[in-house]
């Protein structure tokens, strides 16, 4: 998917085909913002003015590229976890048989199709933190981009969470329902903050 040109990813985007979307989108989306970190990263270590940070920033690089390259994965995690769903909704359903047989597939392939956007929430949870990071030790002449860089992931996370909650509305399992809930509810409401405070702090210092 990433081999695509960015013109071809959006015309894809655009057709009625399942895949990519939202959460694929989401992804690629992530890993533009947690990239704008590391070029805050990159424009901070050696300079001197921030040789108090030098230690605390090559960490953050090491970090936020590695988030980067998750991101990436995650955009084609997001469409190969959807197949078996897909394959699911498409078998027949005529005797009770192949009904029973077609929402067995359908439960299973719901839990997986929720995994992939769930984890993508994580990452940018972790990525948030980082751009929080930057924003702190990061060069102030390049700071705009570690706020916008937090914008973009918060975005980002809620993407994931409406993907989760699409996959989490249809399962029968009230107990894993409720589970998956918790769990993505949890992370964007820290995500959300973070992401506030850090485009507060670089609101301010521009």
């Amino acid at each position: 998917m990433l081999e695509k040109k960015c013109s071809e990813f959006i015309s894809e985007l655009e057709t009625s085909a399942p895949v990519p979307g939202g959460g694929s989108a989401s992804a690629l989306v992530a890993a533009l913002g947690i990239a704008l970190g590391s070029m805050v990263g990159e424009l901070t270590i050696g300079k001197k003015d921030y040789a108090e940070y030098e230690a605390e920033v090559s960490n953050l690089l090491y970090r936020s590229k590695e988030l980067t390259e998750e991101f990436k994965a995650a955009v084609n995690a997001d469409v190969e976890a959807f197949k078996p769903l897909a394959v699911a909704f498409k078998m027949p359903n005529a005797s009770d048989e192949e009904k029973a047989a077609r929402e067995e597939a359908i439960q299973a392939g719901l839990a997986a199709a929720a995994d992939a956007p769930l984890h993508l929430a994580e990452l940018c949870v972790k990525a948030l933190r980082v751009l929080d990071s930057y924003s702190l030790v990061g060069n102030k002449l390049a700071i705009s981009d570690a706020g916008t860089g937090a914008a973009i992931c918060e975005a980002a996370l809620k993407g994931a969470k409406l993907n989760v909650m699409v996959n989490v509305n249809m399962m029968k399992d009230p107990e894993l329902k409720k589970t998956y809930k918790n769990k993505i509810d949890a992370l964007v409401d820290t995500g959300v903050h973070l992401a506030a405070i850090t485009y507060a702090r670089v609101e301010k210092s521009i």
